[in-house]
């Protein structure tokens, strides 16, 4: 008689944007507690941060930038083959409205307080061209996200929004502007998926 033999168990733990949310969360404490030193040992200044010198330029900006990013988005997904997308990608649209608005926002909040708030802030200071800084940055933002090396047609899909995040922040001095159009651009896309109003090339 053969010895009885049990079946490999899956030990990859699933992706849970309420997990990520919450250690994303955790990371934008850290961010805020950087940007915080910067402030008060006046290497950088709130201006830079929280400007609102032109909060009607602000409003167009937000507006245009994430209907942009939103066609982009579609236009991208549409000739995209599903099989070309990151898996975690394709998990968003499961979970429920509270979680997703959660995972989102916190995502966009730490991405921009730390490469639009810290790095391309810091590069400016020294490098002095905004178009480097910017360049420099989502080259780091791209290495940031690492689980798309696997799917390289998916480091389309994150280098565009960073550039334009990088320039909204370069004309605003605003960190909470990039913030809220990168927000609603990930919240944008993953309801049109949600409620199949686009959907995958199959």
């Amino acid at each position: 008689m053969e010895p009885h033999k049990e079946k490999p168990t899956n030990t990859t733990k699933n992706f849970s944007p309420r997990d990520a949310g919450l250690v994303f969360l955790s990371f934008s404490f850290i961010c805020a507690a950087i940007i915080f030193a910067l402030i008060i040992n006046d290497v950088l200044t709130l201006q830079h941060f929280l400007s609102m010198d032109s909060p009607l330029e602000m409003i167009g900006i937000i507006v245009f930038s994430t209907i942009g990013l939103l066609l982009f988005g579609v236009i991208l997904s549409s000739y995209i083959p599903a099989k070309y997308i990151d898996d975690t990608n394709k998990s968003y649209p499961d979970s429920s409205i509270p979680t997703l608005l959660l995972f989102m926002f916190v995502g966009a909040l730490f991405e921009e307080m730390l490469f639009r708030g810290i790095v391309q802030n810091v590069l400016y200071l020294f490098i002095e061209s905004k178009w480097i800084a910017i360049l420099t940055t989502t080259l780091l933002f791209i290495g940031f996200h690492i689980q798309y090396f696997k799917k390289p047609i998916m480091l389309i899909n994150i280098t565009i929004p960073s550039l334009v995040f990088g320039w909204i922040y370069t004309e605003t001095n605003n960190l909470a502007v990039p913030v809220l159009v990168h927000f609603l651009m990930n919240v944008g896309i993953t309801l049109l998926f949600k409620y199949n109003i686009i959907r995958l090339k199959r």
